[in-house]
């Protein structure tokens, strides 16, 4: 797919993202009635709303003619997987609502997910709106970074290692070795300590990363199924990749963005880092 064209699927990738926001945006304040869906063993990962299919049908309404423009498939978290991925040279993966459940708790950490996949897996498009910061990232492959419409660069600006985890991390038997190898990793590179937090959902949790420098957010390989799906990752990976970060499996293998047997992604876990030797740290963290 020609530059130009990418481009292009970008700016609806972005309209789409901002018209999703603006209706997560117009129930914020308002009590919504949660649903558990089929899914995975954790909480987290089968809750849905009324909104998340709500800014789904709006997404789809911007994007879905493309489908047949460009000849796309179709991945998103709240329809069913039709295995068309396979078939063509490129899908959209869409999460219309990323942390849905610090949106129904009325908590900050939600966003909009939008990404163009190609079929060997690698990500080519990554949008992401935050709604409550306003702060949409975007990411083309081969184009960098821009961060509400302004070109972006990574900068390392911290005198800490930032470390952002999910809610799941909190109980983790392994929470207290990670939290200390994680702090002698800071120490060992002149850095202050680690600022460990919960920001949101994998997308927010990743993107906040990024944008704080040096930072990580990861995800242990279990073979449950639940904890991260295609969608959880797409987009982000994209805007990593695009900003000179690291971000692969912890095998210190890429993403498998097209996984042919199933959805979720925690099958071989995941590595979001701010640059390459803090991504083998962490590999070699998670490998004890």
């Amino acid at each position: 797919m020609k530059n130009l064209e990418l481009e292009k699927l970008t700016e609806l990738a972005v309209h789409a993202a901002r018209e999703a926001g603006q209706i997560i945006n117009s129930y914020s304040q308002k009590e919504v009635e949660v649903e558990c869906k089929d899914g995975g063993h954790t909480y987290a990962s089968r809750v849905v709303t009324e909104v998340d299919r709500r800014a789904q049908d709006m997404i789809l309404s911007i994007l879905h003619p493309t489908c047949g423009q460009s000849d796309l498939a179709l991945l998103t978290e709240e329809h069913e997987d039709d295995h068309s991925r396979f078939e063509k040279e490129y899908f959209w993966c869409i999460d219309p609502l990323d942390g849905t459940l610090p949106f129904t708790q009325k908590e900050a950490g939600y966003s909009v997910s939008i990404a163009l996949v190609a079929n060997n897996g690698s990500p080519k498009i990554g949008v992401v709106y935050d709604p409550v910061s306003e702060i949409l990232w975007q990411a083309t492959k081969g184009l960098g970074v821009k961060r509400n419409n302004q070109a972006w660069e990574m900068q390392k600006l911290k005198d800490e290692l930032v470390f952002t985890y999910d809610r799941s991390f909190e109980k983790h038997p392994q929470r207290s070795r990670v939290l200390e190898e994680l702090n002698a990793y800071a120490r060992a590179h002149g850095l202050n300590k680690v600022h460990a937090i919960q920001y949101g959902g994998a997308v927010l949790n990743a993107c906040y990363a990024l944008e704080n420098a040096p930072g990580c957010h990861f995800k242990f390989a279990k073979p449950e199924e639940g904890g991260g799906s295609i969608w959880d990752y797409a987009a982000t990976a994209c805007l990593f990749q695009e900003a000179g970060a690291v971000v692969n499996d912890v095998h210190g293998k890429p993403l498998d963005l097209n996984r042919s047997d199933s959805t979720f992604m925690n099958h071989r876990g995941a590595i979001y880092a701010t640059d390459q030797i803090l991504a083998s740290a962490i590999k070699n963290i998670l490998g004890n």
